[in-house]
């Protein structure tokens, strides 16, 4: 198996507001939820929304979904620089995400803050000093 995540799908209560929310974002898109699943490029993996029951069903037939939104996971962005961890947080807010943690300095050095997505997926920004990102912008680990 290659070492690699080729997409993150998150099941989701209304394709159309989840759509939109992260169209707002700036995620470019290359579905629309007229199509039942949407797709959105970032770098190296690529982000899909799905109707939640039909992603359950498709994992199992008779599978509920977690209302929470937190099933021990969480999604990253990370950025370039400090002010851009408050930029991305405001950006989210306004598009009607809901700020978790506002940024703040963290005990790793870094700053960072959470947002919740219309379905209550988290979202970590975070920046550090020292983190290095490659030509297409994924962050590069050594």
């Amino acid at each position: 198996m290659e070492a690699r995540i080729s997409i993150i799908t998150l099941g989701v209560a209304d394709l159309s507001h989840s759509y939109e929310f992260y169209r707002q974002l700036g995620f470019p898109t290359h579905s629309h939820p007229e199509e039942g699943i949407v797709f959105f490029s970032t770098a190296g993996t690529r982000l899909a929304l799905y109707p939640a029951d039909s992603l359950a069903d498709d994992i199992k037939p008779g599978l509920t979904v977690n209302e929470t939104g937190f099933g021990g996971i969480t999604l990253a962005h990370n950025t370039r620089s400090k002010e851009e961890v408050d930029e991305v947080l405001a950006l989210a807010e306004r598009c009607g995400g809901r700020i978790v943690k506002p940024a703040q300095d963290v005990f790793w050095g870094g700053y960072s803050g959470y947002f919740a997505d219309p379905d209550n997926y988290l979202w970590e920004v975070a920046y550090g000093d020292c983190w290095q990102f490659d030509d297409n912008g994924s962050l590069v680990l050594d």
